[in-house]
């Protein structure tokens, strides 16, 4: 059972729980249905995980990597498919709400930035439970820290917060030299989940140019050849993104072991768009072409 300490702050009850630094797991705590307390973690890492096992009142995680490169980060999270809970994100003393009681979000990831002297705090108010019912409830999300580079070239993509948005030259020269993943390759299928609400295309690819985790695999057969990578890479459904044939240069963001598409220009565009920049010197790095 992790310590806990009994303070107060404007008029709230705040119980501070102790935790592993990375990750948090606790339960509900029986202090009454008094509205104004509040069970309050501080975690450190640049990644883990929060589990609320049967819920009571509210939460307040305050995420503060003990890094120096952390100050100008960005931190992305990845809440639980569960209803029972509103989720928000605290900043500046403010509360923007990310997940609906009844778990709708319209989204999967949430990334904001954790920039100025307040770090960024993830909010959950638990929703009374009803007598009697029984059901044990879990609320919870996953966190990382991500790199400010790497986070503006998502979100100059389109990345999670506009994906569906063609990305222009520019963007499309920023995206290739900050991505997590840039791969070329052919769409083998699409599939599309309406409880997600995500789209999944599975691409088969050519040649990896990078890749941040492991998204993109490749199994060696019996015969001992060496085959195609093979991935996966996710959308949003309102994309509505449908089979192509040839070559695409696919790039984009990778949250919690899952490929999130930016930029999939056709291959022979992308060439033409790279060679025009090199000769007139605006690329942003030298690309691997070939």
């Amino acid at each position: 059972m992790f310590p806990v300490n009994v303070i107060i702050i404007t008029g709230l009850l705040v119980l501070r729980c102790g935790a592993d630094l990375c990750n948090w797991t606790g339960g509900g705590f029986a202090a009454g249905p008094d509205p104004k307390i509040v069970l309050q973690v501080r975690l450190r890492c640049t990644e883990g995980s929060v589990r609320w096992v049967h819920p009571g009142q509210a939460l307040r995680v305050v995420l503060e990597p003990n890094l120096s490169s952390s100050r100008r980060g960005s931190v992305c999270i990845k809440p639980s498919p569960s209803a029972g809970g509103a989720v928000f994100v605290e900043r500046a003393g403010r509360l923007e709400l990310l997940v609906t009681e009844d778990g709708r979000s319209g989204r999967e990831v949430f990334c904001f930035r954790a920039e100025g002297p307040h770090r960024p705090a993830i909010y959950i108010q638990a929703s009374p439970e009803s007598p009697g019912t029984g059901t044990r409830r879990r609320l919870g999300f996953r966190y990382e820290l991500r790199d400010i580079r790497r986070a503006e070239a998502t979100n100059l993509q389109g990345g999670l917060q506009n994906p569906c948005r063609p990305c222009d030259d520019t963007e499309l020269l920023m995206a290739i030299c900050n991505s997590d993943f840039v791969v070329r390759g052919l769409i083998q299928n699409v599939s599309h989940d309406s409880v997600r609400q995500t789209s999944q295309v599975e691409v088969l690819a050519v040649r990896v140019y990078w890749q941040r985790s492991r998204a993109f695999e490749r199994h060696v057969g019996p015969s001992g050849s060496s085959p195609p990578w093979h991935g996966h890479i996710h959308t949003q459904l309102r994309c509505r993104v449908r089979p192509g044939g040839g070559e695409f240069l696919f790039t984009g963001s990778e949250h919690f072991g899952e490929a999130w598409l930016g930029c999939a220009p056709r291959y022979k565009d992308f060439l033409s768009v790279y060679h025009k920049a090199r000769t007139e010197r605006r690329n942003s790095c030298d690309f691997p072409l070939g």
